[in-house]
């Protein structure tokens, strides 16, 4: 079938793509290619662990736990991740790829790829819960027998990371398959796709990039390639099997899968690259197994790339048959195939980095902070933040995509709102990258300072921007019988019970907050700041929490539950004392906050905590209420410019003539006037004369006349 006549067949919900003789033999094949594909990617790592043996272990001077715990562990690991990528790569199908028309186009549990979610998501689970006492097991050199009946099972767990992630994994992915089964329209994938996304960073992020110098970027590299190819493969993997099932892919699905595997792939790449110099930077790297595995690696992804270019090229000059789409979906989900099964096999060597000496800050911090920080120091040691610079060049480039859109077709966008939306994610990357975000995990004050920017400043920028509202002016909606697109996604979100809950004033209010109590006047910031995934994350929610609660006080984009001009005030007023209180509760601490911790980097120019924690509550007091003073001034003005607004909408409104009572008033008193002010009589009128008397004087009258 020609590209040409998929277009023409394209009416159909499912039309097969071969004939039925061919189908038959196609069915007789792909059980075949399935237990090709499971034989590697789960025989690669086991094989891996066998023939290390205990080297692995010994190297990193733990006990061998033995033979069948070691291959367990291995094979259980490789089983988890492929439920995670199935069920991951299954959501990123029927939510963003399969373009369905028709009037069921948002439904989805009628999908073959919702029953793949709904087994694989069960999958994960159960075997994440496995997975509890395996790793604890194979972490502490014990028989997996012997730790399942060990009193000391609970402490075994408590020591070791794996186990505490397999924990997570595990209840996200439990969330995830409920919600799944009773899921049936698009919008009801929107819990599972972000448990999904967090249990498949969970044992990632706790693995061999959190060790050694470096591992900042190792982490945050890390973060983007496991979720980058668990989109890109996970979706191939399952766009191949609905080609061999019979099932036609439609232009529209291959456009759309042709835009996410190049985005995809260029992250996966480029994470590859950081994460190979981070692995490879210890001693004997061109020794170790983990050179070979690289290069591997290396080469699949290259074949990817080729793939995807040419199955591209081959789609924009419409020369795609049935057979050549078959042949692309197979290569490019055999390339999933090997890179899922060098990744596990990695998993199993020790990689050089274990072994580069490091000091207490880069244990904890990743790099060396040997000079004090002033402001030069802060202004010009730059040291890039991977993460945040993913995710700022993701919102600028979505961002003027739809504004270039909007202008080629002639609309008219406010050049402020550009300004405002690029100076938000410059704020975020001066605050992540520079020498303030370098130096934020080692000095409570300046730990405030990036906290109080990302939580303030940069969000008040980034809800001027109104990003939602152009979303919805640069994308088209498409009619009833059209697949559903961005403008359809975004109208459901819109609408999705999920977003009014989250952005109930309460739960804003709350979720700003309680933020610094919780946080800092527990025991919780010291036991994050230590890992650099936890400080990320903290990051994130900061600019999270601070996007919704501007966007519900001043932000463009009108919200799901909008708060009239009074209520914003309020809103307001309401959350500039706590922000006061808090500060003075840092600044006369007794006690500086996670004191062990930064004693323990016993860093020489940050040995006086109390005057940093002292900074740092300034900076609280300050920093909360200058912005929230500057947000009540532009609420006043907004509130202004809204009856301004109103009032000229009522003047149009009534010099259109869609509103005639002011000019049917006017033709009452006119006739009251040409009748020589004798009022009509009208049903009223016996009521007025009753309670007036006759003596009442008419309301069009001269003062001094009265009805005889």
């Amino acid at each position: 079938m020609s590209s040409a006549a998929a277009v023409a067949a394209a009416s159909a919900d499912e039309l097969p793509a071969y004939e039925t003789a061919r189908d038959t033999r196609r069915g007789a094949v792909l059980p075949a290619l399935i237990v090709v594909a499971l034989v590697i990617m789960l025989g690669t790592p086991v094989v891996v662990a066998i023939v290390r043996g205990d080297t692995s272990y010994t190297q990193l001077f733990r006990s061998y736990p033995g033979q069948l715990t070691a291959i367990a562990a291995t094979l259980g690991r490789a089983l988890v991740d492929l439920a995670g990528w199935l069920t991951a790569g299954s959501l990123a199908v029927l939510m963003f790829l399969l373009a369905r028309p028709g009037k069921d186009r948002v439904i989805i549990d009628d999908q073959p790829e919702w029953h793949v979610a709904r087994w694989a998501s069960i999958a994960w689970a159960v075997l994440a819960a496995a997975m509890i006492v395996i790793d604890a097991a194979d972490a502490n050199g014990l028989n997996v027998f012997d730790a399942i009946g060990s009193p000391a099972l609970g402490y075994l767990l408590q020591i070791s990371y794996l186990p505490v992630a397999w924990i997570v994994v595990a209840v996200l992915a439990t969330i995830a398959a409920v919600v799944i089964n009773f899921a049936v329209t698009w919008v009801g994938l929107l819990i599972p796709l972000w448990c999904s996304a967090i249990a498949l960073l969970a044992p990632v992020v706790v693995g061999q990039i959190l060790v050694g110098p470096g591992h900042d970027f190792g982490t945050d590299a890390g973060t983007v390639q496991t979720i980058a190819a668990a989109a890109l493969f996970g979706s191939g993997i399952l766009l191949a099997l609905r080609v061999w099932r019979g099932r036609l892919l439609r232009p529209a699905t291959l456009r759309r899968f042709w835009l996410l595997g190049v985005v995809a792939w260029a992250l996966v790449a480029g994470a590859a690259i950081v994460l190979a110099f981070f692995k490879l930077a210890g001693p004997g790297a061109w020794v170790n197994p983990t050179w070979y595995f690289v290069i591997a690696q290396g080469v699949v992804l290259a074949a990817t790339g080729v793939l995807l270019f040419a199955g591209f090229r081959a789609f924009r000059a419409g020369s795609l048959t049935s057979r050549r789409v078959t042949i692309l979906a197979t290569s490019i989900a055999a390339c999933g195939v090997a890179f899922f099964a060098i990744a596990e096999a990695m998993m199993r060597v020790p990689p050089p980095q274990y072994f580069l000496p490091s000091d207490i800050t880069e244990v904890y911090l990743g790099f060396d902070l040997p000079i004090a920080p002033n402001f030069l120091v802060l202004a010009t040691n730059w040291r890039p933040n991977i993460l945040f610079l993913v995710i700022a060049a993701a919102g600028l480039s979505l961002y003027y995509g739809a504004l270039w859109r909007l202008r080629r077709r002639g609309d008219h966008w406010p050049l402020g709102r550009t300004i405002a939306w690029t100076l938000g994610w410059v704020t975020i990357v001066v605050a992540t990258s520079s020498g303030f975000g370098q130096y934020s995990g080692a000095h409570f004050g300046i730990h405030m300072i990036v906290h109080m920017t990302l939580n303030m400043l940069g969000p008040l920028l980034l809800v001027m921007g109104g990003v939602v509202t152009l979303l919805l002016r640069a994308t088209t909606p498409h009619r009833r019988g059209e697949p559903a697109g961005p403008h359809e996604w975004l109208t459901e979100l819109l609408h999705w019970p999920g977003l009014r809950i989250l952005y109930n004033p309460l739960v804003v209010f709350v979720l700003y907050i309680a933020s610094y109590y919780g946080l800092y006047l527990s025991g919780l910031f010291e036991a994050i700041i230590r890992y650099h995934w936890a400080h990320q994350a903290m990051n994130i929610h900061f600019l999270i929490a601070g996007y919704l609660f501007y966007g519900l006080v001043i932000g463009v984009d009108r919200p799901p539950r909008p708060l009239p001009p009074i209520g914003k005030l309020g809103f307001v007023l309401a959350a500039m004392p706590f922000h006061a209180f808090f500060g003075i509760i840092l600044m006369t601490a007794s006690v500086p906050v996670a004191e062990n911790f930064y004693a323990t980097l016993d860093l020489p120019w940050n040995q006086d905590l109390m005057a940093a924690q002292y900074l740092g509550g300034g900076v609280a007091w300050a920093g909360g209420e200058i912005p929230l003073i500057i947000v009540v001034v532009a609420l006043g003005i907004q509130w202004a410019r809204q009856d301004q607004r109103e009032a000229a909408r009522k003047d149009r409104h009534l010099d259109s003539g869609l509103d005639d009572d002011f000019d049917a008033y006017n033709r009452m008193l006119a006739r009251l006037q040409a009748r020589g002010g004798t009022a009509p009589v009208t049903d009223a009128a016996p009521a007025v004369a009753a309670s007036t008397g006759p003596a009442a004087p008419s309301a069009a009258a001269d003062p001094g006349e009265t009805r005889p």
